[in-house]
């Protein structure tokens, strides 16, 4: 009997010899949107982070396009060994699902959540020379001259952030649609539209500049970048429940030791306080967490999205 033990114990010891740690080659991460964006550069310094500490080097590898639909199904088509990652948004996990008739994947069976990354920061903005100052105010103009208040909008997230605003306030607006947030922000400049919901690396220069006008920021606390402006809950939409995220995610059926690897080094990359330096600018709060945690939210913002594009009657194409 002891031989058999002997002889058992040494038969799994050269089995996890022969297994090889991971990684032992460079990981590929996908980002959907195009080099020098927001969610670019808090990939890039992210990986290069992590790179240190796993060993191999991480490159970014661009699939801007169909919002983020492109880079999620070349993640699906990946095998799932952690060599190929994602850091996704809300747009291609939560819009896509949504406002595609025919998703190309199923965001809750096709993927590994690994971790949640943080939250974007998204404000609510108008033009410098309109009469609102407040969110209240551009609501109370809106149903003064019912079906006339205009909303731009470049990615699903500006779409239903200010279609649930529309909806819980009972106005009556208009989504004029955009391929992208620089061409809609120049249409507000320009005062072709009233309204827009769009992230403060887009909006902010304008403000600063006082040619646009920040009413309310889409986040659970106030922003640094205008500690004044009062988040959409305190002005007034208690129940607003659109969160901007992005999450770390991996092909499904990883394994379960690849998965807390790549767990463990970017949420000790995250807590690094150069790479909190590093990205202060981009105004993107951190919020890394177990991959269950990530799971949870996927599913969470999922129903939210599903919700308000129903309630607001917007069709999927």
């Amino acid at each position: 009997m002891r031989r058999i033990v002997i002889a058992a114990l040494c038969i799994a010891a050269n089995a996890h010899a022969a297994t090889p740690s991971f990684p032992t080659r460079p990981i590929r991460l996908l980002v959907h949107f195009p080099a020098g964006s927001s969610t670019d550069v808090i990939g890039r310094v992210l990986a290069e982070r992590a790179s240190m500490t796993l060993g191999q080097t991480i490159v970014v590898d661009n699939r801007p396009g169909a919002d983020g639909a492109i880079a999620a199904v070349e993640l699906k088509r990946s095998a799932p060994d952690g060599y190929t990652l994602l850091l996704a948004t809300n747009s291609p996990m939560s819009g896509v699902p949504v406002m595609k008739k025919s998703p190309p994947y199923d965001v809750t069976q096709d993927f590994t959540p690994i971790t949640d990354v943080g939250r974007y920061t998204f404000f609510v903005y108008v033009n410098q020379q309109g009469p609102a100052k407040t969110l209240q105010e551009l609501v109370a103009q809106a149903k003064a001259h019912p079906g006339t208040l205009t909303y731009a909008a470049g990615n699903v997230t500006g779409q239903l952030s200010f279609a649930q605003i529309a909806l819980a306030s009972g106005v009556d607006a208009i989504h004029v649609p955009y391929k992208g947030e620089p061409p809609a922000m120049t249409d507000l400049v320009a005062a072709r539209v009233d309204a827009m919901v769009a992230t403060a690396g887009t909006g902010l220069p304008y403000v600063q500049t006082g040619k646009l006008r920040a009413l309310a920021v889409i986040t659970q606390r106030r922003s640094p970048a205008l500690p004044d402006v009062p988040t959409v809950r305190e002005a007034g939409f208690p129940q607003f429940s659109i969160e901007p995220w992005a999450g770390l995610f991996g092909p499904v059926r990883m394994p379960r030791g690849v998965v807390e690897t790549l767990n463990r080094e970017f949420v000790a990359a995250m807590k690094n306080p150069d790479v909190s330096k590093t990205l202060a600018s981009q105004y993107f709060p951190f919020s890394p967490s177990t991959p269950e945690t990530l799971g949870t939210l996927v599913k969470r913002q999922l129903e939210v999205h599903r919700e308000i594009a129903r309630a607001a009657g917007l069709k999927p194409d």
